[in-house]
């Protein structure tokens, strides 16, 4: 579907050559939701204009459904653009426009018919929950519902992806969450690809399929959604999701149970998030489990458990017995340091 082969962008202010992206490879399957995550500064933004070719890449190809968008003429890449939809922070509504005006005017550009249209904004309008709303100015709206009307505009062209440029960081939680909800409607619904990036690890979390993590231009780490979060390798990635936090537990009482017993984190993936693991380590090893601190989160719709537990009492070698016990059950385990 989208493919990204080494590109680069380097942008040259007056004597400073910025190198926005650094040879950055990525492919994104049909129908899924791929995210980038990434601090400010990390090229994100930069990386999906590239895609619909809004920056083309100073070297390096963009390829979508096999077409090298590099070889493509003015004409054939207008074309090509007008299946890729784009959503924005800012929304970018007219503000003289009504919703429904909105809508409309981008489709009229393009030469659509008018019964086409009136057909397309009803579908979309009543897909995003706003066909009351067809004849309101966006001031009379909420950030939420301006948002629904950028998504519905970009879903009028009747696009194969979707980019997502930030498109909740602006909203507050409730509302992000709704917005979230409708994006994986769309995409199971309408089976759309769905590109976003986001400085929001929550976002990834909720509903991508599969997750680069990116920093100074270039992608330092790769993956399914659950292996990032459950084996994390890279200091930046370890720290977006939280990996080495305690839970918030605080440093006084860790210290203390590190001078009484042995700290393990935890994590349960799915339906070995409800499985009684602890309760068999107490069973049948010389230990006893005391849990500090946890929690059940969801990755997309998997279950995602989190544990902070001391290993009292028992040797070393029993302690070992019990990692491999847990390990065998499929959790992931690892000793606080």
């Amino acid at each position: 579907m989208i493919e990204l082969k080494n590109v680069s962008k380097t942008f040259q202010q007056k004597n400073r050559r910025i190198e926005a992206v650094k040879n950055v490879t990525l492919s994104i399957k049909p129908g899924e939701i791929f995210g980038v995550v990434g601090y400010s500064g990390a090229g994100k933004s930069t990386l999906i204009r590239m895609i619909n070719f809004l920056e083309p890449p100073t070297t390096g190809e963009v390829l979508i459904n096999g077409k090298n968008l590099n070889q493509l003429s003015k004409k054939e890449l207008l074309l090509e653009r007008r299946k890729i939809g784009m959503i924005f922070q800012g929304y970018n509504l007219l503000s003289t426009a009504t919703v429904y005006e909105n809508i409309a005017k981008p489709l009229q550009l393009e030469g659509v018919d008018k019964a086409t249209i009136q057909a397309r904004a009803d579908k979309y309008l009543a897909l995003v929950g706003l066909s009351d709303r067809k004849d309101n100015y966006p001031a009379q709206l909420s950030g939420g519902q301006r948002q629904r009307v950028a998504i519905a505009r970009a879903l009028a062209h009747e696009p194969e992806i979707l980019l997502s440029d930030e498109a909740t960081s602006a909203l507050d939680p409730e509302t992000t969450e709704s917005i979230l909800e409708l994006l994986l409607k769309i995409n199971q619904e309408l089976g759309i690809t769905i590109f976003l990036i986001t400085h929001e690890i929550e976002v990834v979390q909720r509903i991508c399929d599969r997750v680069a993590v990116m920093e100074a231009g270039q992608v330092i780490e790769e993956g399914p959604v659950i292996e990032i979060f459950t084996t994390p390798q890279e200091t930046t990635t370890k720290r977006f999701i939280g990996a080495n936090e305690n839970y918030d537990v605080p440093a006084e009482v860790l210290a203390t149970y590190k001078k009484t017993g042995r700290l393990v984190r935890l994590q349960f993936i799915g339906s070995e998030a409800t499985e009684p693991v602890l309760s068999r380590v107490a069973k049948d090893y010389p230990l006893v489990p005391n849990i500090l601190s946890g929690n059940i989160s969801y990755l997309k719709e998997q279950r995602h458990g989190r544990l902070l537990v001391e290993l009292a009492g028992g040797s070393q070698q029993d302690f070992e017995a019990a990692k491999r016990y847990i390990t065998s059950q499929g959790i992931f385990i690892e000793e606080v340091v």
